[in-house]
């Protein structure tokens, strides 16, 4: 993105007859520019091949001609000041203008260009050049990086059209020295003619024309507005008054006998007028605003081909044309005036910059509450909405009809809060919908317990996964429902709703025992009993046969069973237990979740 620069003009425009003799299709006889700016009125080929039969210069290569120039227009000027300087080249939206632009005082050493551009006009362009398009796009690939200059820098400017048929094109000048040094930015001594450069004026402005020679005798003026020189009736002094356009002849009669001759090229341009501008409002939360959308109103029927419109922060800069406001303009805040700056696309000299209006930025609500809520099902209702941040100069309205900016809802579903801000008829709103879902206490279905003696492992299940978190005894909370190398004795499990809606406890025991035993008298394997029980408080197993019988009660006097029943064997079957023991409360409990089989081999 190029930088802002700040905006200065001169122009110069000439239609038909006026402009024929601003055409320079040869570098030897370019244009001098000073000041008020020729502007050629449509190139016709190129004349003499100014690259000597070369296919390339900076970006420009050769056209269907076979040369680099196919309808080509050279202009020359001199620095005379340091500073910022650009220029824009204005043109017709449906054609494609080149330009290249070489730092030489010398035709026959141009060299490379300085600054070059070669883009198509695919995207409807006004404006081409070096600096910042003056309707404020910053967007425009066919601009070039200002230019850095001292006093004294001799410059020249090709122009080419690529198509046979053009209607030719304006020049204006930009830069920073056109504010520091606004007579002498451009150094006129390059043009040798006694009438000076061509004059670029508006409609009412008389210009003076000043032909004062020492030791001249008479002076005689003449017109020319299409039909040939014309004698002004009359007018035999140094100084001639005009207000009209034309091209104006001064013969200066001199003692020797001999007369000096000189012509000045006069155009004026119809001055443009800003029609009024009605206020405008936006809503803060919109990123931009397009100021284009002000173009008809101001131009009030003013062709938009012929004037180029214009938005500034200031009334100085709308009359200077400094620092036009990017089209697309980043919003803001509270109320922003902008003024309104109509000008001659032919002649930005000519404007009119005495319209305003005001941009106000109203403030969109922006809320702040969360969007995902849970009703426990045992609660009766909970308040969701803007619970504390709500705007008395706000108006809410809830999707049920309710105008509050809170409410108290009973049951799972999609509310949507509204709140609108308006002001002068103009009107800013934010939704914003909130998911209230019900949850419920959770409910442990199972827990494994994996008595491995050296990695006891517990594994905990619940009714649903999504909303619960787990803990064992006093430890941390953690999402997954496994717990690894538990110790052996009595343990809390715990299981929490995330959502806020309770919790589920159940103790449970982890001990060890064989899962099966023979007792055969070998020394192995001849008892069953339980590991770590002694971690338990009184701890009693009551061991059952597989058709419920009570076949022998073991305690903390009596841990090992060696597989008798009133002093006879027991048969090879599985046998059932159940374990007992004091709880922290003092009663008897049965410890549950217990894998409780095992096997007698024989």
């Amino acid at each position: 993105m190029k930088h802002k620069g700040i905006w200065f003009f001169f122009f110069f425009i000439f239609g038909g007859y006026l402009a024929c003799a601003q055409i320079a299709s040869d570098c030897g006889n370019a244009v001098p520019i000073c000041n008020n700016t020729p502007v050629n009125g449509g190139t016709f080929g190129y004349g003499a091949d100014d690259f000597g039969g070369a296919t390339v210069t900076g970006c420009l290569e050769a056209t269907t001609t076979g040369a680099i120039e196919s309808n080509s227009a050279w202009y020359r000027f001199r620095t005379g000041a340091s500073g910022q300087l650009g220029f824009n080249i204005g043109a017709d939206t449906s054609e494609d203008w080149d330009f290249a632009l070489y730092k030489t005082s010398d035709c026959n050493t141009l060299g490379e260009p300085v600054r070059c551009n070669f883009y198509d006009n695919r995207d409807g362009n006004a404006f081409i050049g070096v600096g910042e398009d003056p309707t404020g796009s910053l967007y425009n690939v066919q601009y070039e990086d200002w230019l850095q200059v001292e006093p004294g820098e001799d410059y020249y400017l090709l122009v080419n059209n690529f198509s046979n048929s053009n209607s030719g094109f304006s020049i204006q000048f930009s830069g920073n020295i056109f504010i520091t040094n606004p007579y002498d930015a451009l150094d006129c001594s390059i043009i040798s003619n006694l009438l000076g450069p061509p004059v670029a004026a508006c409609e009412n402005d008389t210009v003076i024309l000043d032909a004062t020679t020492t030791s001249a005798i008479t002076y005689d003026w003449y017109i020319n507005d299409g039909s040939g020189f014309q004698s002004l009736i009359g007018e035999h002094d140094p100084l001639l008054g005009v207000n009209s356009s034309g091209t104006y002849r001064v013969n200066v009669s001199m003692p020797d006998g001999s007369s000096i001759v000189s012509d000045v090229q006069v155009y004026y341009s119809a001055l443009p007028v800003t029609y009024p501008l009605t206020d405008e409002f936006l809503c803060s939360g919109a990123v931009i605003y397009d100021l284009s959308v002000k173009d008809e109103e101001v131009l009030g029927g003013q062709d938009p081909t012929e004037y180029n419109v214009s938005y500034h922060d200031s009334m100085v800069d709308a009359m200077s044309g400094a620092n036009a406001l990017p089209e697309m303009l980043e919003a803001g805040t509270g109320t922003q005036t902008i003024y309104a700056r109509v000008s001659s696309i032919m002649n930005p000299g000519c404007f009119d910059a005495s319209q305003y209006f005001e941009l106000t930025y109203i403030e969109t609500p922006v809320m702040d509450f969360e969007t995902e809520v849970f009703i426990c099902e045992e609660n009766s209702g909970m308040i969701i909405g803007e619970t504390s941040n709500q705007n008395p100069n706000y108006t809410y309205v809830w999707d049920t009809g309710e105008n509050t900016s809170r409410l108290e809802v009973f049951q799972a579903g999609t509310y949507t809060l509204t709140a609108t801000n308006s002001q002068d008829g103009m009107t800013c709103s934010d939704s914003r919908t909130v998911i209230v879902t019900t949850s419920i206490t959770p409910d442990i279905t199972d827990i494994v317990i994996e008595d491995l003696q050296a990695d006891n492992k517990v594994t905990v299940f619940t009714d649903d996964t999504s909303r619960v978190e787990f803990r064992l005894d006093d430890g941390e909370y953690q999402t997954s429902n496994v717990f690894d190398n538990v110790l052996p004795g009595v343990h809390t499990v715990t299981v929490n709703d995330t959502n806020g809606c309770g919790t589920v406890t159940e103790e449970i025991v982890v001990v060890g025992f064989p899962k099966f035993f023979t007792p055969n008298g070998d020394g192995t394997n001849d008892y069953w009993y339980m590991t770590e029980i002694s971690e338990l408080e009184n701890p009693v197993v009551q061991i059952y046969d597989r058709f419920g019988k009570l076949v022998k009660v073991l305690d903390e006097d009596n841990l090992g069973w060696d597989g008798r029943f009133n002093g006879n064997p027991m048969p090879s079957s599985d046998y059932w237990f159940k374990l007992s023991y004091t709880d922290s409360s003092g009663a008897r409990s049965f410890a549950k979740h217990i894998n409780n089989h095992f096997a007698l081999k024989r």
